[in-house]
């Protein structure tokens, strides 16, 4: 039996203890070229301690029989992303001086969710601590990755739901029939080895792209990781460049589409991307509301007679870079944003930033929120309700597949969207009884239920910081970005009766 298989058949959970410890170590060469030998040592020492936790239960579950099924993998997804930020929090704790282990643990949630909020000064995190919130998040990404198409995508959840064909006409039938077939931990292993090269390869491109337009090593690696993550975590909060800028608004498509990075790169890519629904909609998205932006900037400034060709200019880049971002929830700000949004005359900018992370990015991508497809689903049948009104007989078209888009699809879309919004409603609730008030409620809910941590910061007309709020309201945000995260229709899935049955 090979590593590689020896592996394979280790418990989820355990196995991710042990990336857990093999990512301590990239903070560790952080530090110890900054010559923080402390803060080496305590990521070193933490990745050998947690590697040999990893070792001692994987020799003791080996032996023993178990029969893992996409339910088993689903309930060990959710218990990852409560247990394992308690071990990624350790050597955080520990190279902290005064640092409480509650919101280490809960700052590792926002890490390892993709949020991305900070609940620290910026001024207590060293370059290695910012590293190793970048690493988790980077983590995370790829577990997003893997789980969504080797868990819920057999499982018909995580927007799965939209396309599949679980029943059409009252016929039974099967959807990706010989990913049903192969066992679980088959389907893990084969899309790692498929997706973790691609991850990896795109990271170090963006990383070596950044570098090429002025951005130094260590934040232009952080900030590759958190584009590819969509966690927006920032050495000093700003991208840089207008060039830098343009390269990772063009990485911003892997947050966009799943077939961005699960089909092959030839002379079909482009063709194939225009036609996908979920960039389609996208792209319509980024130029509309810049567009929308720039005419009311452009048409203010020529009644004071203060444009400037320049600034104009500026305030469109700025308008589509932030559009784009935060509609892939990674909640980036360009430097012309500022700009973008004085010369709008909206009282609050911020609100379209909210509807945009609400929209959310792609099915199976690193981006939080409604979903594209689903929106497209509720679009489309809202067209098709219209059309029904003027002529009623009509017969419409588009084929098998947009048929079940128009009606399966755009009722469980609807179902995830009112699950949605009573899930807002209920964290708001919560985080107001803390003391919060409305305004500040609302936007830190849909922050962490839309996994858009920098939203916090530019949703109101002043920025809302997570390092003021109680311990209460922390914990009912980590619990919010778990849900976000893992989305409210698979938490209803892991509750029903044929869970349990199985």
């Amino acid at each position: 039996m090979s590593i590689g298989q020896s592996i394979a058949k280790l418990p989820l959970f355990v196995i991710l203890i042990g990336i857990s410890a093999g990512a301590m170590l990239l903070p560790s060469i952080v530090a110890l070229g900054q010559d923080d030998m402390p803060t080496s040592r305590v990521f070193f020492y933490s990745a050998i301690l947690f590697f040999i936790l990893a070792m001692l239960l994987g020799f003791v579950t080996t032996s023993s029989a178990r029969v893992q099924t996409g339910w088993t993998q689903l309930i060990t997804l959710l218990l990852a992303y409560l247990l394992l930020p308690l071990i990624l929090a350790f050597p955080m704790d520990a190279a902290m001086e005064d640092a409480r282990f509650f919101t280490c643990y809960i700052d590792m949630v926002s890490s390892l969710t993709t949020t991305g909020a900070s609940f620290f000064d910026a001024e207590r995190l060293s370059d290695p601590l910012v590293m190793w919130r970048a690493t988790v998040a980077w983590f995370g990404g790829f577990l997003i990755w893997l789980s969504a198409i080797a868990i819920l995508a057999p499982l018909n959840l995580g927007g799965y739901e939209v396309t599949s064909e679980a029943q059409v006409q009252g016929l039974q039938t099967r959807s990706a029939g010989q990913m049903r077939a192969a066992l679980p931990e088959q389907r893990l292993v084969k899309h790692a080895r498929r997706l973790t090269p691609t991850y990896i390869a795109l990271t170090i491109i963006l990383w070596v792209l950044l570098m090429i337009t002025g951005s130094e090593s260590l934040p232009a690696l952080i900030h590759a990781m958190s584009t590819l993550s969509t966690s927006g975590i920032s050495l000093n909060g700003q991208i840089g460049s207008v060039g830098a800028e343009a390269m990772v608004l063009i990485f911003f498509i892997f947050a966009l589409s799943r077939r961005s990075f699960t089909h092959a790169l030839n002379r079909e890519y482009p063709r194939r991307m225009l036609k996908d629904r979920e960039v389609r909609l996208a792209l319509a998205a980024i130029v509309i509301v810049p567009a929308l932006f720039f005419l009311r900037h452009w048409f203010g400034a020529v009644e004071t007679e203060t444009a400037r060709f320049s600034d104009a200019v500026a305030s469109l880049w700025g308008g589509i870079f932030t559009v784009a971002s935060f509609l892939t929830t990674t909640g980036f700000v360009s430097q012309g944003w500022d700009a973008a949004s004085q010369w709008s005359g909206i009282d609050a900018p911020g609100m379209v930033l909210i509807g945009l992370a609400l929209m959310g990015g792609g099915v199976a991508t690193t981006a939080g929120g409604v979903k594209l497809l689903r929106v497209y689903a509720l679009y489309k049948h809202g067209l098709r309700e219209v059309e029904k009104l003027i002529h009623p007989h009509s017969v419409a078209g588009a084929g098998r597949l947009g048929r079940r888009i128009r009606r399966e699809g755009a009722y469980i879309a609807w179902v995830f969207f009112m699950l949605l919004t009573l899930s807002m409603a209920l964290f708001m609730c919560l985080l107001a009884a803390t003391g919060l008030d409305f305004e500040t409620a609302m936007i830190l809910t849909i922050s962490a239920l839309t996994t858009t941590g920098p939203l916090a910061a530019v949703g109101g007309k002043t920025a809302i910081s997570f390092t003021g709020l109680n311990d209460l309201a922390k914990m009912l945000l980590a619990f919010a970005m778990i849900v976000g995260r893992m989305e409210t229709l698979v938490l209803v899935a892991l509750i029903s009766p044929r869970f349990w049955r199985g």
